[in-house]
């Protein structure tokens, strides 16, 4: 799995720039390129079964929280028979059990996380996409401090 955490990891060794090594900074961007464009579509095809998977469950859920579920299927998810503890609860009510549902809660979490992932992903392309510019710059300073 990818880990948000590894990622800025990644990241913060290698978005640095040599200021000695400039034409080896320059070859790597490419490289950077597929290794960050890689993980970026691997979160976006993740967080596409995230969203999947929470149609399933959300789906389960208004069939249990509805009465409409039966007996062995609320078995195998190990879930209780009564998911209101004999209380009458009214439509307008419902959103508070999902709301609070520990599962849909999981399942929103997971959603969050890999957008979070994307998002990083994404400034971090967008930061290599303009890294030639950045060693063009330190080029130019270079120059300037040399007098020429």
């Amino acid at each position: 799995m990818i880990d948000l955490n590894n990622i800025l990891e990644m990241w913060s060794e290698d978005c640095k720039i040599d200021e000695m090594r400039l034409d080896r900074s320059s070859r790597e961007t490419p490289i950077l390129h597929a290794k960050y464009l890689r993980l970026l579509s691997e979160a976006k095809l993740m967080l596409k079964k995230a969203e999947r998977d929470q149609k399933i469950l959300l789906k389960d859920k208004w069939l249990y929280y509805n009465g409409k579920m039966d007996e062995d299927a609320i078995r195998s998810r190990g879930w209780a028979f009564d998911p209101f503890d004999g209380m009458k609860v009214m439509k307008g009510e419902m959103d508070y059990y999902y709301d609070s549902d520990p599962e849909i809660q999981k399942s929103e979490e997971k959603i969050e996380y890999w957008k979070t992932v994307i998002s990083t992903l994404s400034d971090i392309m967008e930061n290599l996409k303009w890294r030639h510019q950045n060693v063009s710059n330190i080029i130019r300073w270079k120059q300037f401090e040399a007098g020429g």
